[in-house]
């Protein structure tokens, strides 16, 4: 494939795995939130998209909604439900099957955990996981982590017995530079090999220092080519750089090319079987499309 193909046009069904969708103004921020977005429509991303060639997308819910939902429903209530799922966050302990049934309704397919903001250690983290089962009994439905990649080892055996389908974020949290991070990414391929793990090629930006989205993409793709998803992680949150972040203050988002990024991993995989499969066939199959 050229460097100068557009990568999704060459498909049809293309999905942004990853997206948050932030509107202020009809649906507040959670009191107790860590940064503070501007506003980021659904009306935005689907210009972004249709520039992209892009048709499908998952809406994720953000931290700074808490467990408060109504905002990621109205965004794929305004996509639509034929191109457009969502990923939501609950409080586990105390979600009723009314409020899942509704959410599942309403095009939800899956829960996210964020172990990087409310996971407080490795107890805690297995205590999350072990509770999402309580998911288990929805039909389609997974569980996304955002995590670093050492949590996930550590939660590699747990993620087995939850018997779903377990996504795990923006490259599976990278490897950090070392024998034990490249350690932990054999680990991760292997249990890849046999698990129903996927992992999101998403918001290479964040990775860590050092660590290179193309050959990561090329070692995820090899070891389960049925379980990479992209996405683009629009609208591109912490732009506030490394100073610390003052959730008093609207935080600016990061400046990022979205066609670029996707291209690099398009390219990185060379090859357009690997592309249909990421862009299209595996986001049809997991989210129910």
């Amino acid at each position: 494939m050229s460097s100068a193909t557009h990568p999704a046009t060459v498909l049809s069904q293309a999905c942004d795995c990853h997206v948050h969708v932030f509107d202020p103004d009809r649906f507040p921020y959670t009191a107790n939130r860590a940064y503070t977005p501007g506003k980021a429509s659904a009306q935005a991303l689907t210009a972004l998209h249709k520039g992209m060639g892009i048709s499908r997308v998952v809406v994720v819910q953000p931290s700074i909604y808490g467990t408060d939902n109504a905002c990621l429903l109205d965004a794929i209530e305004q996509l639509g439900q034929d191109r457009a799922r969502g990923i939501a966050v609950v409080d586990l302990a105390t979600v009723t099957d009314e409020e899942l049934t509704h959410l599942h309704a309403g095009g939800v397919r899956g829960v996210r955990l964020n172990l990087h903001v409310s996971g407080e250690g490795l107890v805690a983290a297995r205590e999350q996981v072990l509770a999402a089962r309580r998911v288990a009994r929805m039909p389609g439905w997974h569980v996304q982590v955002h995590a670093s990649m050492a949590v996930h080892i550590a939660m590699l055996d747990h993620y087995q017995n939850l018997g779903l389908p377990v996504v795990l974020d923006h490259f599976a949290g990278g490897v950090m530079p070392g024998p034990e991070g490249e350690g932990h990414l054999q680990q991760l391929l292997k249990a890849m090999a046999s698990q129903p793990l996927y992992v999101k090629l998403s918001a290479a930006y964040r990775l860590p220092p050092g660590c290179a989205a193309d050959a990561l993409a090329r070692q995820f793709h090899a070891a389960a080519p049925l379980q990479v998803l992209w996405g683009s992680d629009w609208p591109h949150t912490g732009g506030s750089g490394g100073g610390g972040r003052k959730p008093q203050e609207v935080e600016p988002f990061r400046d990022i090319n979205n066609m670029a990024a996707l291209q690099h991993i398009v390219l990185a995989l060379d090859c357009t079987e690997a592309s249909q499969q990421l862009l299209a066939d595996n986001p049809t199959r997991l989210y129910g499309f």
